[in-house]
């Protein structure tokens, strides 16, 4: 031992407890000085893209028009809420984006075809704004387009995809109001859950069914009392309710007014005319909604949301894969993306299982969240890929 070293005194207990704390909150700052910054960072902006701010009250503008085709819109949430923006088509939700904070901006790119379309303005009570799309002459072109023929075999192969989910989601639904009316606390939630798979598979479409989604499927986080605003109603009351309250106390009109829209939404679906566009158009639009989703969740009181996550990529991948024929033809490095996309993304959810089945989603931390997030988001762009490749746009 040197001299030096019979000279340096060893530290304390206490002295070295206090390093100990001293370095903790050196980490602790720096992580977040991380989310800080992550958090409030300005993603790059895209040329030609429209702000639109919300507020409590409204959008700025409340007007906006452009011209047919693609354009870019950057929502900023200047709300002290979480929000969602919606171009509605009547009661067609054209396009949207969800779980936008207070004080961050989320960006939507969606090619719009001529006509007046309403925007929602944060919270589902504050008024409209209205967007009008003015024709131009590539979109008066493409109205003259003829459809393709080759095209009736999938959509028929669709439709009965569709028509099998909505009548199971009758079944389902029927099941649910029985075991709350029996106040099987247990045998309600399974049904809850078992009604969801059908749901979420046809997210593709009913999603696009605005006034259904509002009845059915509202979030409390986007009207104004929360989970006790009137119009919390549909899945999630009742699925606050089962989980959160662990009661069927007051859910039966819920749960009967649920059974019969899902009856209506079987009758739509009959009816409803989908083109071939819009097979992977849809698709697109859902695995980007679920990519939004994903590091908040989608059910936040049963957290069964990667069970969701499985049935909407179920719905995402019978859609587009309709279409992979024809670009297979056409293009096989844009099939192959989508191939790989779909895979890639089974995978990541497949990884979270536990002996066959998925855990509450409270067990997944925010990296997990965040690989949901992103191959979803790859799955989203590989498919909107297909519609180019083939000539539908």
């Amino acid at each position: 031992m040197t001299a030096s070293e019979s000279q340096t005194p060893p530290l304390s207990r206490r002295a070295a407890r206090l390093a100990l704390i001293g370095s903790a909150a050196l980490v602790v700052l720096g992580a977040g000085a991380v989310w800080w910054a992550a958090s409030h960072a300005v993603p790059e902006s895209i040329e030609g893209e429209i702000t639109v701010t919300i507020t409590d009250a409204a959008c700025d503008p409340m007007t906006l028009t452009v011209p047919a085709g693609k354009s870019t819109f950057r929502i900023q949430n200047a709300s002290n809420r979480v929000l969602e923006w919606e171009i509605l088509d009547g009661v067609l939700v054209v396009a949207e984006r969800e779980n936008i904070a207070p004080g961050l901006n989320s960006t939507l790119t969606e090619r719009l075809k001529p006509g007046t379309y309403d925007i929602t303005c944060g919270l589902l009570s504050n008024p409209r704004g209205t967007l009008t799309v003015t024709p131009t002459a590539e979109s008066e072109a493409a109205i003259t387009a003829p459809e393709l023929r080759a095209f009736v075999g999938p959509l028929a192969e669709y439709r009965v995809y569709l028509s099998r989910r909505a009548s199971s989601l009758v079944k389902a639904t029927a099941s649910l109001s029985d075991r709350i009316a029996a106040n099987d606390l247990d045998g309600a939630r399974a049904a809850w859950i078992e009604a969801r798979e059908p749901w979420r598979q046809m997210a593709p479409v009913a999603g696009r069914m605005g006034d259904l989604v509002n009845r059915m499927d509202p979030l409390a986080i986007y009207l104004q009392g929360q989970e006790s605003d009137p119009a919390f109603t549909g899945f999630h009351r009742i699925e606050y309710g089962l989980w959160s309250q662990n009661s069927t106390d007051g859910l039966a009109p819920v749960a009967l007014a649920l059974a019969a829209d899902a009856v209506d939404l079987q009758a739509r679906i009959k009816a409803l005319e989908v083109s071939p566009a819009d097979l992977s158009a849809n698709a697109a639009d859902l695995a980007r909604r679920v990519a939004d989703q994903a590091a908040g969740g989608q059910t936040p009181y049963s957290q069964t949301d990667l069970a969701e996550f499985a049935a909407d990529l179920d719905g995402i991948t019978k859609s587009a894969m309709l279409v992979d024929p024809f670009v297979a033809a056409a293009d096989p490095v844009t099939s192959a993306a989508l191939h790989q996309a779909i895979e890639a993304t089974q995978a990541t959810l497949a990884s979270f299982a536990v002996g066959g089945a998925y855990p509450s989603f409270t067990e997944v931390d925010s990296s997990g969240r965040k690989a949901i997030s992103a191959s979803f988001e790859t799955l989203s762009t590989a498919i909107a890929a297909l519609n180019p490749a083939i000539g539908l746009e």
